[in-house]
């Protein structure tokens, strides 16, 4: 008898604790791309930080208008964005072919960004992303 009462209280209280509300990903995903697209790191850094997302763990996943997250940097001119996001990448990553076949250095040279100072940025994150990678 007194087993029913312990075990309906149980149940009440499993039933009023509830999981966490799932970010709505496409929100985040809108969000990333109009910091970027702003050059906002602050507000970029924040929004990853809230949603408890790491940029390396879903920067293969986002798309903005069709490009990925560096592109539409070199694009928009965001040259603060582009080595935030050049720094919390893997130089593996950032060496890797993209969606198109080309790598992100390859396409900044053949979109007319090479020479200019994002270029150089992302240049000088590969270097310190790989010298960290050996490092370790």
């Amino acid at each position: 008898m007194r087993l029913l009462p312990v075990a309906i209280a149980a149940m009440i209280a499993a039933s009023s604790v509830s999981a966490p509300a799932v970010a709505n990903t496409e929100q985040l995903v809108a969000n990333i791309c109009d910091y970027v697209k702003s050059d906002d790191k602050n507000r970029l850094r924040k929004k990853l930080k809230e949603s408890r997302v790491k940029l390396r763990n879903v920067y293969s996943s986002i798309s903005c208008d069709g490009s990925s997250l560096l592109r539409t940097a070199y694009n928009s001119s965001a040259n603060d964005v582009g080595e935030f996001i050049a720094k919390r990448m893997p130089s593996s990553d950032l060496a890797a072919p993209e969606a198109d076949g080309t790598t992100i250095l390859d396409w900044a040279a053949a979109n007319g960004h090479d020479g200019g100072l994002s270029l150089q940025r992302l240049k000088v994150a590969l270097v310190v992303n790989l010298n960290q990678t050996i490092k370790r």
